[in-house]
């Protein structure tokens, strides 16, 4: 997931594996119809796609997966659990797909199926709504201040947007600050300690969406990422049914609609799988 550093492949290969056998043969749509539910590994922490309210999950996944499994006639069921061991927990059986906001790598990939994109998952730029017109572009950034968030991946990106800027001819940041969390670095953005803020796309969009007219967003700043659902490999037929899912809800509108609720915004989603670049 590119908002948070968090990686599911910091369990050991070998408790992956070891977790595979609990569950033999391919998932099917009839399973899944018998049980009455289709289960989804979420980490219930990330808004607005699966956070608690009232201590209820709920949040964009949900209300997607819940869409789709009517045409199956099931609940969605999303279980709360640890980022860092999500695919072996998927492989062990806990659950039958994740979401949360999975976005595409090539180490995830080797592992697990995706769906098409269901969401951006690029970095984006936070700005004060007042900037809207003056900074439009990464180059209008030149001699402003950038914040990042300690460990995540604007703090990993911001050289490579510096580097850009001198090689297209302009200023560099006048300066980087590092926070320990978002929240702080919004706060100093409000304060005009920093002039911009790196997150992912969906993520500052809930932000702009919860606080009307305080921020405004500049899309495009790193390279583009998307969000996909993952599952076993060896579930081909659930694969094709969740893509044929999410194409009916995005020729329908209801996708869109569903995006404009949570985020205040419609996302720029390819029709295929895109090839990540790590």
């Amino acid at each position: 997931m590119s908002v948070r550093r968090r990686t599911a492949l910091a369990t050991p290969f070998l408790l992956a594996a070891g977790a595979a056998a609990a569950q033999s043969g391919p998932l099917t749509l009839e399973q899944i119809r018998r049980n009455g539910k289709l289960r989804i590994g979420c980490e219930a922490t990330y808004p607005p796609f699966t956070y608690r309210d009232a201590g209820v999950i709920t949040g964009y996944d949900v209300e997607l997966a819940t869409t789709m499994c009517r045409s199956l006639g099931v609940e969605a069921e999303f279980i709360d659990t640890q980022w860092s061991g999500v695919i072996p927990a998927l492989y062990a059986g806990r659950f039958d797909i994740i979401m949360s906001s999975m976005s595409y790598t090539r180490a995830r990939m080797e592992r697990v199926a995706f769906t098409i994109p269901y969401a951006e998952a690029g970095q984006a730029l936070l700005i004060r709504g007042r900037d809207e017109g003056r900074i439009r572009t990464l180059a209008d950034m030149g001699g402003r201040s950038l914040g990042v968030k300690l460990g995540s991946p604007g703090e990993t990106l911001h050289p490579r947007l510096a580097e850009r800027m001198r090689a297209d001819g302009g200023q560099p940041f006048s300066g980087v600050r590092t926070y320990d969390e978002h929240p702080a670095a919004y706060l100093a953005l409000m304060q005009g300690t920093v002039d911009g803020v790196l997150n992912t796309l969906p993520t500052l969009a809930f932000v702009v969406r919860s606080q009307p007219g305080r921020f405004s967003i500049v899309r495009g700043i790193g390279a583009d990422n998307w969000a996909g659902i993952a599952l076993r490999r060896e579930d081909p037929e659930v694969l094709a049914w969740l893509n044929e899912r999410l194409m009916a809800m995005r020729a329908d509108g209801s996708l869109k609609a569903l995006q404009m609720k949570w985020f205040g915004l419609e996302f720029n989603l390819p029709d295929a799988i895109p090839t990540p670049a790590a």
